[in-house]
């Protein structure tokens, strides 16, 4: 009764070791998936009607400054005060534009980069389930070593769960 015990005891943190390891590279499945190249071009075209913009109001600005400049000698003084005051103004618009834009612009990547590393993360999850892994590491996250021996890659698996070739 006593070896039966022993046996058992030394059998349990064998039964440990069985466990099951993953990895995956959720950069190459964000990269192929459909929803990313349209998330991108979403975005290119905010950033460059952002940029269209800024560009229109930096030629106003321009133009009402070379204006100003060429008439400044035959204008009054409080004509001059008021066209250095809208020249001024409509730089702090075109500075505050700028700001304005970026914060939009990385605040629409970032909503639409978490609809889709929600979907891949959902994905990860099915798979580990699916395939009864205690832990599946992201490659991609800085991870210095991930033994290939002892891991399996289910980033294929996570691409035919999302439907990605």
């Amino acid at each position: 009764m006593k070896k039966l015990i022993l046996m058992a005891l030394l059998a349990l943190p064998m039964s440990l070791f069985a466990q099951k390891f993953a990895h995956v590279n959720s950069a190459e499945i964000i990269q192929a998936m459909p929803e990313y190249t349209a998330a991108q071009t979403k975005l290119q075209n905010l950033q460059k009607t952002y940029e269209e913009e800024l560009n229109r109001m930096q030629d106003e600005l321009k133009t009402k400054a070379e204006d100003y400049e060429k008439n400044r000698a035959t204008l009054l003084e409080p004509v001059q005060q008021r066209r250095e005051q809208e020249l001024n103004d409509l730089n702090q618009r075109m500075q505050q534009y700028y700001q304005t834009s970026q914060q939009d612009l990385q605040k629409a990547q970032q909503d639409e980069m978490q609809v889709i590393s929600t979907k891949v993360m959902n994905a990860i999850k099915e798979v580990g389930v699916a395939g009864g892994y205690v832990y599946i590491m992201d490659a991609t996250a800085g991870i210095p070593y991930i033994s290939e021996t002892l891991s399996t890659d289910v980033t294929a698996q996570v691409k035919a769960k999302l439907g990605l070739k």
